[in-house]
Formats: structure tokens, sequence, C-alpha cells
């Protein structure tokens, strides 16, 4: 087609502009929780390729408004030849809530296993939204989300990874910590161990105290940006901390590792953590 006028080529380009963009493989479903009745919006991609017999390995991904693209582009991008990146197709379920902005005030609530006790205000100055939901969050996540995600698909539930950052990433460790058999492998982002520090220290505690008495099989990465060392929280020299403990229990079938990624911030890690993540959760099995 040629355009010999400039009124031709706009007209044109505007009809084919007018579709929408959508994620290939990909859809979408709001759920309402039993416990709470609160509404999420779940996005899963599947991978292009046949589940082999064992079935796909599963990663859930927190704050899926923000998240699900970057990690669903970088599977399908890594995952074609696992025998060169390290990385096998996976099915990628997002866990996000009903609004186009990248997060919801709805979070601080379900991500958050109590209330904090350090802070009053957002950065912003606003009121803090209601926190301390985290344990209904992960009983929608066992007994509703994951039992939906089993009988629709094909999957490996010997291979499920949790993946979350900031606040998601202090949901994980309190999964990990309470609730450890829930996934075989943790991926904890910049995680706010400032929010109720106390709290989950205790968690560790208790967590530590099962080690003694029963041996478990758990990959855990710890990742920080760089430039996140600055930050009046020392968040991240309190996950290098929490990396040291915790890998205390190699012994006991933890496996830990803290990753540090050079001139990064709190929101610039992310694409580079997605792709350390699948390299340590989607490894091909020998």
């Amino acid at each position: 087609m040629s355009f010999d006028h400039p009124e031709q080529r706009a007209v044109s380009l505007e009809e084919t502009a007018s579709g929408k963009a959508e994620i290939p493989r990909s859809k979408r479903w709001i759920m309402q929780s039993r416990a709470e009745n609160r509404s999420y919006q779940i996005m899963v991609a599947t991978p292009a390729e046949a589940p082999p017999p064992s079935g796909y390995p599963v990663i859930y991904v927190l704050d899926a408004n923000s998240v699900f693209g970057t990690m669903v582009e970088a599977v399908r991008l890594q995952s074609g030849r696992p025998e060169k990146t390290g990385v096998v197709p996976a099915l990628v379920v997002g866990i996000g809530y009903e609004t186009d902005g990248p997060f919801a005030p709805a979070r601080y609530y379900d991500l958050t296993p109590m209330p904090t006790t350090e802070f009053t205000q957002l950065p912003n100055g606003a009121a803090l939204p209601p926190q301390g939901g985290a344990e209904a969050f992960l009983q929608f996540i066992e007994e509703e989300l994951k039992p939906r995600i089993a009988r629709e698909f094909k999957i490996d539930r010997s291979r499920q990874t949790l993946f979350g950052h900031s606040l998601g990433g202090l949901f994980t460790l309190h999964v990990l910590f309470t609730k450890p058999d829930a996934f075989q492998c943790y991926i904890a982002g910049s995680p706010s161990i400032h929010w109720n520090r106390q709290h989950l220290m205790q968690a560790e505690k208790q967590f530590a105290a099962r080690l003694e008495q029963e041996s478990l099989n758990i990959k855990v990465l710890l990742g920080f940006g760089e430039m996140e060392k600055d930050h009046v929280s020392q968040n991240c020299y309190h996950a290098r901390e929490l990396s040291e403990r915790l890998s205390a229990h190699a012994a006991r079938g933890l496996q830990v590792v803290f990753k540090e990624f050079e001139d990064e911030n709190h929101v610039s890690v992310l694409p580079v953590l997605i792709s350390r993540a699948l390299r340590f959760a989607l490894y091909p099995e020998k």
C-alpha cells in the first residue's frame, strides 16, 4: 500500500493502532476469596511448548500488575533453549488486583503478616492502608488458587516457586518461615524486613527450630540492588545477615543464595532479579 497524501497516512495508522495488545498465550480472570471476599485479578501465561510428563514448573508472582509481563517475557525468551540458558519452560501465575496501575493499596493488607510498629504514614504523607492480612492471603493461595491452577493446567507440584519484591518479598519470607512446604523455591527481592522486624525474627526462630526436627528441600534467593544500601531501613544488610543465618541450615536441605546487583536501585533491580530467579528456579533437571 502506498500513501499519496498525509491524510491517508494518518487514517491508516489510526486504523492499525486501534487494536489492544495482549501478552501471547495468557489469560486472566477475577477470583473472590472465600474467607474475606477479597478480589484478585489472576493472570496466567502458558508456554508454547507441550508440558513434560511431570508437568510444567510454576512461578507464582506477587504484585502481578507490575511484574507479570516482565516475568512472562523473560521465561519465553530464555526457555527456548534450556540446554544453553539453563531455563526450562514454566507456567507463570500472577496475583494482582483490578487496577491499571502497577500497585494497589490492597497489597498492604495482603502482603503484611501484621501491622507495622515502626511507621505511621506512607512516604508521600498519606495514611497507611489496612495491614496484617498475610495469613488470609496465604489461605486463599493455598486453598483456592493453587487447586484451580492444578485442575486447569498440567503442573509439577514438586517445582513451585513464589516470587515477591519489597512487601512481596516480606510476604515470601513469611510463607517460608510459617509454611515452608507450600513452595519448593522462594525468591525474595528487596524484602521489607523493616516493616515489623521483631515479628519476622520470631517467625525465623520458629522456622529454625523446625529445621532441628526435620529436613526440607528448599531453595531461597535473596536479592537486593546495590544502591539500596543507603536506604535508612538498612534492609539490604538485614537480608545479608538473614542469608548467613539461614545458610547455617544447609545440612537440613536449605539452599540459600544472597545476590547484590550492581548499580541497581529498589525498582530497577526487578528485571535483573527476574533473570537470575529463572536460572535459580527453572534449571533443567538431570
